[in-house]
């Protein structure tokens, strides 16, 4: 079974507000499979997330940061990469995409499976075909789950990632839609006839018809008409598809989510955009992650002769040949300081034991000596001078003799 690819998605440096409001945007994008509620710090380095990710299954590290001519993405496939940058040249949040259309409304539940990834415009492989537009595709088709149709329940299809290529700008185009469906073949005005309004109100879900003296003149009144007696529009151009036209409507191959969307109902289908939205211009795209960066694949603005590439290639070898046998001399310093501690705990252990020897027998030889100087009170009647003066010498405590009266 193939991974499941998580993301991490951050923000590197001072990037404003804006750019910040974008990584939270991008992170409801790719949700429910990214870290939504992250929480970076300023002494926060990029290692960090590179050493805490593999912990965390996590597959992609997306890092936005602000330089002196626009802000900047760069998309890591961990462990190995590669690392792609990207220049973001124009961008706009949520709330911006909200703002602007009327439509455009999401619930939320929405964001609790994956989005579909549509991929248009690229060239087909070819030998005139670019050879990092490739790359950049399977980049993309990295982030987010593949699909299989055997297992696949069409509720679950809810949105919808768009990365088109722009061959006129050389750029690259990420929008965000949620699918909506509906009716096919009638008017917004019959919908609400028959579904009601969809905000709440005073007279609760139920459409007021009360200024009407016939329901044909809510039906009927042509656009932007304040009363019945302007005229009436025919049945057939007030019925305005929501989709546009034929190619829109499908057959649903399932239950879908909204009222009466039910398996084999014909149903138009439309993309509502809600952000955010990115104009993406390819840099770079490098060998290995941040640190670690190995040869460079490509590069928009520098070029560079099979004479350089190869010297570059020969230098990235030789540094990695360095740090290779760096590393295995770290790891035999470690091993032979972990048998040298070894060595000295066993020492200190028999030091300990000849230490304690010592000790027990001064104990046993002190203990000795104390019970050699009691006679009894028959030496003290007998002797009395010799036992003052050993008492003298060395003076034990008596003992107290307990006596127990009787009665």
């Amino acid at each position: 079974m193939p991974l499941l690819p998580k993301s991490f998605i951050i923000k590197h440096g001072q990037v404003g507000s804006s750019v910040a409001q974008l990584v939270r945007d991008l992170r409801k994008v790719m949700e429910p499979n990214t870290a939504s509620r992250l929480k970076e710090r300023n002494r926060n380095k990029l290692k960090d997330y590179l050493t805490l990710a593999p912990a965390l299954h996590v597959t992609h590290l997306l890092a936005f940061t602000l330089t002196d001519i626009a802000p900047s993405l760069r998309i890591v496939r961990l462990s190995n990469g590669p690392s792609l940058s990207f220049r973001v040249e124009r961008y706009s949040l949520m709330k911006d995409i909200l703002n602007t259309s009327k439509r455009s409304r999401s619930i939320g539940m929405e964001y609790l499976s994956p989005p579909l990834l549509v991929l248009a415009s690229f060239p087909p492989p070819g030998p005139t075909t670019p050879a990092h537009l490739p790359l950049v595709m399977k980049a993309f088709q990295s982030l987010f789950p593949s699909l299989s149709p055997q297992t696949l329940t069409l509720s679950s299809a809810r949105r919808v990632v768009l990365v088109a290529y722009n061959p006129d700008r050389g750029t690259i185009d990420f929008r965000h839609y949620i699918i909506t469906v509906k009716p096919y073949g009638v008017s917004k005005r019959v919908r609400r006839v028959l579904e009601g309004v969809t905000t709440k109100s005073s007279s609760g879900s139920v459409l007021d018809l009360g200024n009407e003296r016939d329901v044909a003149d809510f039906l009927l009144r042509k656009r932007g008409e304040p009363g019945p007696d302007g005229g009436y529009e025919s049945a057939a151009s007030s019925a305005e598809s929501v989709a546009g036209d034929d190619g829109d409507a499908v057959n649903l191959a399932g239950d879908y989510v909204g009222r009466n969307n039910k398996k084999g109902q014909h149903r138009a289908i439309r993309l509502d955009e809600v952000g955010p939205r990115l104009e993406l211009r390819l840099v770079k795209i490098t060998e290995g992650v941040p640190g670690k960066e190995g040869a460079v694949i490509y590069h928009e603005f520098v070029k560079k002769s099979k004479k350089q590439v190869s010297a570059q290639n020969a230098a990235h070898a030789a540094k990695e040949k360095l740090r290779k046998e760096r590393r295995e001399e770290q790891e035999r310093n470690v091993a032979r300081k972990k048998a040298q501690a070894g060595d000295v705990r066993f020492e200190d252990e028999d030091a300990d034991d000849e230490v304690a020897d010592v000790d027990a027998a001064s104990d046993e030889d002190a203990w000795d000596g104390e019970e050699e100087i009691s006679e009894g009170e028959e030496s003290e009647a007998d002797e009395p001078e010799d036992s003052s003066e050993e008492e003298e010498e060395v003076r034990r405590p008596n003992k107290k003799v307990k006596v127990r009266g009787k009665g």
